[in-house]
């Protein structure tokens, strides 16, 4: 079983991104902050902005007051009406959608770093179970991305919503805005893609042979490592080896 801990860091960091990811998108859904709606009659939107979300619609009022949001006027907006626009029931659907399959992404990234650290002994399947997070989380941004994009385009070019008259919202508004549920969701998407990408570009080391050259040179490394034995007489003295120097004529002489 080979030690794997060294080569996932980035999937690490991958991993923390993804979670920071799916909360900003999980929290997205949930803000009424998508469009902000900038309108001159004063008369019931006292502040003269209202803020469009995908599940409701609110905005400061001091004659007109939902009970449990103080000054503040809100309305939701169902799925079943009529009047919901595509974009926001696409919100609803696939955003939900999103949070899901980002939360299984997020398992199978936790699922995948507990093989690396505590080994498994195969590593293919180290391998299977980080390309999956990728594509999930992949598939989880493309899914928020849809909704998130299509409602910038609302916003860039200035659509209204046919509210119905208990919304108290005029038929369109001055000029419009992308609001901060959008950045958030933007956001989280992006940060899921970086985490996506980086889980599926995880690629298990090869370890290289030695080749048959390489063995012949350790070989012979180690056999001139070990030093020869001395050789020695028929009485089993050691005979040493002759000096030259001895033998020259100056040393004679």
């Amino acid at each position: 079983m080979a030690y794997l801990a060294h080569t996932a860091h980035a999937q690490l960091i991958a991993l923390w991104l993804g979670f920071m990811g799916w909360t900003l998108m999980a929290v997205a859904p949930g803000l009424v902050q998508w469009r902000v709606w900038r309108v001159s009659d004063t008369e019931v939107i006292s502040s003269g902005v209202a803020w469009v979300g995908i599940w409701r619609a609110c905005f400061n009022s001091h004659t007109v007051v939902t009970p449990g949001f103080l000054v503040m006027h809100c309305e939701d907006i169902r799925l079943s009406e009529a009047f919901t626009p595509p974009e926001m029931a696409a919100g609803q659907v696939l955003m939900l959608l999103s949070v899901l399959v980002g939360l299984c992404g997020n398992a199978g990234g936790v699922y995948a770093m507990r093989n690396i650290y505590f080994g498994m002994e195969r590593n293919s399947l180290i391998r299977l179970a980080f390309l999956i997070t990728g594509v999930l989380s992949l598939l989880a941004a493309v899914m928020a991305l849809i909704p998130l994009l299509w409602n910038i385009h609302s916003v860039v070019t200035n659509q209204t919503v046919d509210f119905p008259a208990r919304f108290k919202m005029p038929p369109a508004p001055d000029s419009q805005q992308v609001g901060g549920g959008i950045r958030v969701g933007m956001a989280g998407s992006i940060l899921m893609v970086i985490s996506g990408i980086i889980f599926c570009s995880y690629r298990i080391p090869v370890r290289s042979r030695p080749t048959p050259q390489s063995s012949q040179r350790e070989e012979l490394h180690l056999d001139r490592s070990v030093p020869a034995e001395p050789e020695t007489d028929d009485r089993g003295a050691p005979t040493g080896e002759d000096n030259p120097a001895y033998e020259s004529p100056e040393h004679l002489c």
